[in-house]
């Protein structure tokens, strides 16, 4: 089994290196989002929730995840209208009240009264089209080496050198806390950062970088770099 190295590994994600091409990808994204947001008068609540999402980063939709789960007391993975609401609110959206319950009924699909958030984010996150899912699939599955569909400290080790780390060789990080900050990386500026990636929260990631990246074969490439595929 081939492990990373530090050097190729930072390409998998924007904080590798400020000069790679994620970096610049994703400020251009963020660029271009806050625009259209500016100008989004005429646009519908639900593409001004996705655009809020990508203004923030490839984290955007992952932290509004993570936060709209912080409201699921009960562990039912679903959001009633008022959770929902409160949940818009506190993302800072410039939207009205009508406009809340118009997005609530668009993703309450079956009428029940409640949101399933995993139906909710893939409703939210950028299209993609299947070749770019299945590369990203395989990515995780590479990462999961035990296969218990969440990433942590202990598949990275087998994966990941920290070797070329510069604040691993400097003394300045141990092994585990620069795989922590890396998998930080990937679990938004909200919520609960507890070192450990879902597939779910691995493919929103990418899924923001894709909106990106408009050439598919280009997205093909640059993840079969970043992991050795």
């Amino acid at each position: 089994m081939e492990n990373f190295s530090f050097k190729r590994f930072s390409k998998c994600t924007k904080y590798g290196s400020p000069n790679n091409d994620l970096y610049t990808l994703e400020a251009n994204l963020v660029s271009k989002s806050l625009r259209e947001l500016t100008d989004g008068a005429d646009k519908d609540p639900i593409t001004k929730l996705r655009l809020l999402c990508l203004s923030r980063g490839a984290t955007g939709i992952l932290g509004l995840g993570r936060a709209f789960r912080a409201m699921d007391d009960d562990g039912s993975k679903a959001l009633n209208e008022e959770e929902f609401t409160t949940g818009i609110r506190d993302t800072g959206l410039d939207v009205t009240g009508e406009e809340i319950k118009q997005m609530f009924d668009t993703f309450d699909e079956d009428g029940s009264g409640s949101i399933n958030m995993t139906e909710f984010l893939l409703k939210l996150r950028p299209p993609m089209p299947q070749c770019r899912l299945t590369i990203i699939d395989q990515a995780f599955d590479k990462m999961d080496r035990d296969d218990d569909g969440v990433i942590t400290i202990k598949d990275l080790k087998n994966v990941y050198s920290v070797k070329e780390h510069p604040k691993y060789q400097s003394g300045e990080k141990s092994e585990d806390e620069i795989l922590t900050d890396f998998l930080h990386n990937f679990e938004g500026g909200r919520g609960n950062l507890d070192g450990k990636i879902t597939r779910e929260e691995f493919v929103n990631y990418y899924a923001t970088i894709s909106a990106s990246i408009d050439n598919d074969m280009y997205f093909d490439l640059m993840m079969r770099q970043a992991y050795v595929m």
